[in-house]
């Protein structure tokens, strides 16, 4: 079911609220859009994901809204430079992502499922979660090892 959630950064500088399904399967709302990125949590082995420990969500654009703190997240890209990477340039977290992938529908936000501030340990542990071997480019099927995700 779509819930609206708030999150943050670690220093507390960014806020953000969105609109979220982290129910699990069989309990979820219909997605607006098709495809599989509205109906899970993803992990996945990229080099950025691996190394951020990047736990996303998709959220549609009119389901995110950046709260406070503009002025202190910087952006990184890399590879295509498709995806604008935000983190907190003072305590370094990672919130949120953002592109626009026709495949997708267009535009989204790629909300660091770690910063939601108003999720119950239980809540996450029954977040569904697809793995994605993105260190293959091979986006449909997990990696061979996931436990490290």
């Amino acid at each position: 079911m779509m819930k609206a959630y708030h999150g943050s950064c670690h220093c507390g500088a960014v806020h953000f609220e969105c609109q979220l399904d982290l129910a699990p399967a069989g309990q979820r709302s219909k997605p607006e859009l098709d495809g599989v990125w509205w109906t899970s949590s993803f992990r996945c082995n990229c080099s950025w994901c691996a190394k951020t420990r990047f736990w996303k969500n998709f959220a549609r654009p009119a389901g995110f809204r950046l709260t406070s703190g503009a002025d202190a997240l910087t952006e990184y890209r890399f590879g295509e430079t498709a995806i604008r990477h935000t983190f907190c340039s003072r305590c370094g977290v990672h919130p949120f992502a953002s592109a626009s992938f026709e495949m997708m529908g267009g535009d989204f936000h790629a909300v660091n499922i770690a910063c939601l501030d108003d999720v119950s340990p239980e809540d996450l542990a029954a977040v569904p979660v697809i793995y994605e071997d993105g260190k293959n480019d091979a986006w449909d099927r997990p990696p061979e090892v996931t436990s490290y995700l």
